[in-house]
């Protein structure tokens, strides 16, 4: 009988089944050879050991077979996760006598609670940018574990927003960002720190491809409800909702939906506190855009101002920081 363990310093030693119970075939074998002294039945039994041996040695090489594959497949496949799904942490700026080392990136986002933020919708859009600020900057710094969760973490949007076929244009945004931080890595392996083999990495460009494809053949189907719409509130409700919306593209798509919708998307009025809610006033003056009348295009300015100047970012829920206490945690 064989010595199978996970241990590989195990001695793989090959035991006999007597009528005294299990022996090693080293002690079995001396006895045997003290016991009987037919030269035959010594043969026959060193015949039988070593077919048991040979045996022995192809179930190890299976196992070490089987236990390559199932590494292999964990490193391509993002399916594992390791959450810990903790509201707070600890944030550690430095090592003192009592603990060694510091929070990083990496450890923060594996214990923080992010599977569960991106079903509440009051997170989603922070999540998201989120993951486009790791991916344009900080995506090499994350630990091999951290990526799988920020995979992981990705892959959950990428079918949430497919299923309930809302925010694709942010999710794009966010694919498209990932994607060419990953070809760059790629193009300069070698020259770079990468955590993980070069397959893996071109695995997860496969995989963002596939996304990609994915988003850019949904198509959102219609729902049928007999219930009141959009188009029949009154139009001071549907220009209030139209003032309520903080990306002049929203604007522009719910503008395409009916002549009366786009008669309010183009409102001059609206896309003048559209550009005073994400921009200063000193940049206003800064990039002065004029109609033929000698009046200011606040809706050509608003996407001229979008190229040079960051736009104002609100979130419903966002993570915070207790300077007192140290402490990272969801308000909620």
């Amino acid at each position: 009988m064989p010595f199978l363990g996970q241990d590989w310093r195990s001695p793989g030693e090959c035991w006999v089944k007597s009528e005294d119970g299990w022996k090693s075939s080293q002690f079995y074998r001396q006895g045997e050879e003290e016991e009987e002294s037919s030269g035959h039945r010594g043969k026959q039994l060193c015949n039988r050991l070593q077919e048991e041996s040979n045996e022995n040695k192809f179930v190890e090489d299976c196992e070490v077979i089987v236990k390559k594959r199932k590494k292999d497949r964990f490193n391509m496949n993002t399916q594992s996760e390791y959450f810990y799904r903790e509201k707070w942490i600890h944030v550690h700026k430095g090592s003192t006598r009592e603990r060694h080392g510091y929070c990083t990136l990496g450890e923060a986002f594996n214990r923080l609670d992010f599977s569960s933020a991106i079903l509440d919708m009051r997170r989603f859009n922070y999540v998201v940018k989120l993951l486009q600020l790791i991916a344009n900057s900080q995506l090499t710094s994350l630990s091999g574990v951290a990526q799988k969760n920020y995979f992981n973490i990705l892959e959950k949007i990428v079918w949430k927003v497919i299923e309930d076929q809302q925010n694709p244009r942010l999710i794009k945004t966010l694919l498209q960002d990932l994607g060419s931080a990953i070809c760059i890595l790629i193009r300069e392996v070698g020259r770079c720190v990468l955590v993980g083999n070069i397959n893996i990495w071109v695995y997860r460009m496969e995989t963002i491809l596939n996304w990609q494809h994915q988003l850019n053949n949904l198509k959102i189907t219609r729902s049928m409800s007999n219930g009141v719409t959009l188009s029949d509130l009154p139009l001071h409700m549907q220009r209030s909702i139209l003032y309520r919306f903080s990306d002049g593209l929203d604007i522009i798509s719910l503008g395409q939906v009916t002549s009366t919708l786009h008669m309010l998307s183009e409102d001059r009025h609206l896309w003048k506190k559209l550009c005073q809610y994400h921009f200063a006033e000193k940049q206003l003056h800064r990039y002065p855009i004029l109609t033929e009348n000698s009046c200011v295009d606040w809706k050509l300015m608003y996407f001229t101002l979008q190229k040079y100047c960051p736009k104002k970012e609100q979130y419903g829920d966002v993570l915070h920081f207790c300077r007192h206490c140290s402490i990272l945690f969801w308000k909620s």
